[in-house]
């Protein structure tokens, strides 16, 4: 058994039989000595002080009341233990869900050559559409050489506007599916290395993207 302070020993050899079963220790911040009592003295307000019961054995410590600052310091950390609680909870799903959509690794591969074919189509009809209509350009752009000099004829003018804005469109429409491209190959390898962590299995092979129409 530990040795019993000095003060509490005095506590519980005067105490009678049916008094306190427990005593409030501290350290009187005013001389530096131990301050002892069947009730919490007032030098140990406010402080940490310790709980021993009558045979002198510590029962439990009890902090000092935090400052205002370090309230502030502590309701900072416990924010962000939840959030970090919070992102683990977040990964376990998002993982629990990667293992659910793929069986295989080679699941990832056709899903992404899925997506990615998807895109690339659109890019190569875009890019079908623009040439198309540069030839109709072309044609407009000649007839137009006529009215260098005169007035062109409204109908020919709104034609002009017409196609250029089109293919100002299909141009537009091309770069948001590139960057799509971009998104879907980093989302896949995002999936594929997860998958990698998680089951130690990795594919045989990689998927082949269809190449991209420029």
């Amino acid at each position: 058994m530990p040795k019993l302070p000095f003060a509490l020993l005095l506590i519980v050899l005067s105490a009678p039989s049916w008094g306190a079963e427990e005593y409030y220790c501290c350290t009187d911040p005013g001389n530096g000595r131990r301050a002892c009592g069947d009730t919490l003295p007032a030098q140990c307000r406010g402080r940490a002080y310790r709980v021993f019961d009558r045979a002198g054995n510590p029962i439990r410590e009890v902090a000092a009341a935090m400052t205002p600052e370090e309230k502030a310091a502590a309701a900072i950390a416990a924010k962000r233990q939840q959030q970090l609680e919070e992102q683990r909870l977040e990964r376990r799903r998002m993982d629990a869900a990667l293992l659910s959509t793929y069986a295989t690794p080679e699941d990832i591969d056709m899903a992404q050559s899925k997506a990615e074919g998807d895109v690339n189509l659109t890019i190569r009809d875009a890019t079908e559409k623009i040439t198309e209509l540069q030839k109709r350009l072309n044609k407009l752009t000649a007839e137009a050489e006529f009215y260098k000099r005169s007035a062109m004829p409204s109908g020919l003018a709104s034609d002009l506007r017409t196609v250029n804005h089109e293919i100002r469109l299909q141009q537009e429409l091309i770069e948001v599916k590139r960057k799509e491209l971009a998104k879907i190959h980093a989302k896949y390898d995002g999936d594929r290395q997860r998958y990698y962590e998680l089951t130690g299995r990795r594919s045989l092979s990689r998927p082949v993207s269809p190449s991209t129409a420029r």
